[in-house]
């Protein structure tokens, strides 16, 4: 096969399959995630004695969460699929603040519903898959130089 004008030999695909698959999940997820979350904001808002000041970190930090999400996630596919290291890397490392926002709905919002819970606590079993999966196929890219 060639490949940017290189042969490569055959079985050298390094791109993981099942981080594509979990990435292109997390997309979806996170999109309804993200409108779950704008929903029952909503919700706490008319049924709630919410504060204003918490409302407002809390609409706040879910816009910066999709923007982080949708940044990380073109970033880890484009990485993946393309077999470089630097997408891939920069991928991991939104990981980290993605995980902590996820974390702060979990534990630290005014108030946390238990539906709120649940999703939170998918979204960080995805975010540990990713993590894992991603170095894998780090590891994987940096193994092996065309």
């Amino acid at each position: 096969r060639v490949a940017q004008g290189r042969l490569t030999p055959a079985g050298r695909q390094r791109s993981s399959a099942p981080l594509q698959v979990l990435l292109s999940l997390n997309g979806w997820y996170s999109a309804t995630y993200f409108l779950l979350e704008a929903f029952i904001f909503v919700y706490k808002v008319l049924l709630l004695p919410y504060p204003f000041t918490n409302l407002a970190l809390d609409v706040v930090l879910l816009f910066l969460y999709l923007g982080t999400e949708a940044t990380r996630i073109f970033f880890g596919s484009k990485g993946n699929l393309c077999q470089r290291k630097v997408p891939l890397s920069i991928s991991l490392a939104l990981t980290v603040p993605a995980a902590v926002m996820a974390a702060y709905y979990l534990l630290l919002q005014t108030y946390a519903l238990r539906l709120e819970a649940i999703l939170n606590a998918i979204l960080l079993l995805l975010y540990a898959a990713e993590l894992l999966l991603g170095v894998l196929a780090l590891v994987s890219f940096s193994r092996y130089r065309c």
